[in-house]
């Protein structure tokens, strides 16, 4: 009887190790059909990850692309930048500034790339310098170290914020940017001014302890609060591929709201995904910026036209591109969510 219940035993506990390793593989092939099913999409940085992103890393670390079934894939940029990868369809989205993107929008390089979304609501650059050195405004840059890439628009918008300050742009001394760190620039005195994002650059100089002066280009002429940074997205893949952009858009959205309630958690979680940064810094940057994504808008991410084509029309006016450059282009608010 002994022997009879034992042999009844093995055959009751073989049993049970078969259909466990049915339900496993079965469980196992669930999920990689889900993954399958999954949308891809690839996501290129700008540049080395910041709280410019942190609503896209707490997206994806919060299960919102997945729950809205993608599978999304965050990258740094190549050399020569998130357009060109956008455009060539080797990432469906990536960010980039309104400015910088002009060249792939529009004229004989144009790629099917458009601006879907503001990162920051209100242009938060601007000219950084050691405190008491007459540069909390633009005219006191005359005689000054500027730190420029050379670049014609970067000019041209010095120009234009220094002549409404009743200063004179030809007397600021041009110096080609070698800047990597901008509280070691200054306080080398290897240069006295420079372009800055505030939320990132200038929030370092705080955390640093460094005094500084510094003026806002859109507290000078409205004309440059542009749009940056931007989400830009591949215009042929949304347009084939409506209802995920909009999935992909619904669940950034629901990213950067969180940031935006949740600051501190949200510094972890970008911190977690970049290890490498300066956790003081992080913590009183996203701080900042929580305040700037949305600011003074009801709908995260929308653009303005009003404010998009002025940008564009003071560059038609001033001859910085050809050919002229067509109201509305370059940016949609289609995909946005409600």
């Amino acid at each position: 009887m002994k022997k009879l219940f034992a042999i009844i035993l093995v055959c009751l506990l073989t049993m049970a190790a078969i259909t466990g390793c049915g339900s496993k593989n079965a469980a196992t092939d669930t999920a990689t059909a889900d993954s399958a099913e999954k949308t891809k999409i690839t996501f290129v940085l700008d540049w080395t990850p910041n709280t410019n992103h942190t609503g896209l890393y707490v997206a994806q670390e919060k299960g919102y692309f997945d729950e809205a079934g993608l599978d999304v894939n965050i990258i740094q940029p190549p050399e020569d930048g998130a357009e060109m990868l956008v455009g060539n369809n080797n990432a469906q989205f990536g960010v980039s500034f309104q400015d910088s993107m002009l060249p792939a929008v529009w004229g004989e390089n144009k790629m099917p790339i458009e601006a879907v979304a503001a990162l920051v609501q209100h242009n938060t650059s601007g000219i950084i310098s050691l405190k008491g050195k007459g540069m909390d405004r633009p005219k006191g840059m005359e005689g000054k170290k500027y730190a420029t890439w050379d670049l014609p628009i970067e000019k041209a918008t010095l120009k234009q914020v220094i002549t409404d300050d009743g200063g004179d742009f030809d007397k600021v001394e041009l110096i080609p940017s070698t800047v990597t760190d901008e509280v070691s620039a200054l306080q080398s005195d290897t240069v006295d001014a420079i372009w800055i994002f505030y939320g990132w650059a200038g929030i370092a100089c705080e955390t640093a302890g460094l005094e500084t002066d510094y003026f806002a280009f859109k507290d000078i002429n409205p004309v440059f609060d542009y749009y940056t940074p931007v989400v830009i997205g591949n215009s042929d893949w949304m347009a084939q591929n409506p209802e995920a952009t909009k999935a992909f858009m619904s669940a950034l959205k629901k990213g950067y709201e969180y940031a935006i309630d949740n600051v501190e958690e949200s510094a972890e979680i970008l911190l977690k995904n970049a290890p490498e940064l300066d956790e003081k810094l992080v913590k009183a940057s996203q701080e900042y910026l929580s305040k700037e994504y949305k600011s003074d808008v009801e709908r995260w991410g929308y653009m303005d036209p009003a404010r998009w084509n002025a940008f564009y029309n003071w560059i038609n006016e001033n001859g910085l591109f050809e050919p002229a450059i067509p109201e509305n282009t370059g940016f949609t608010n289609e995909y946005l969510p409600e």
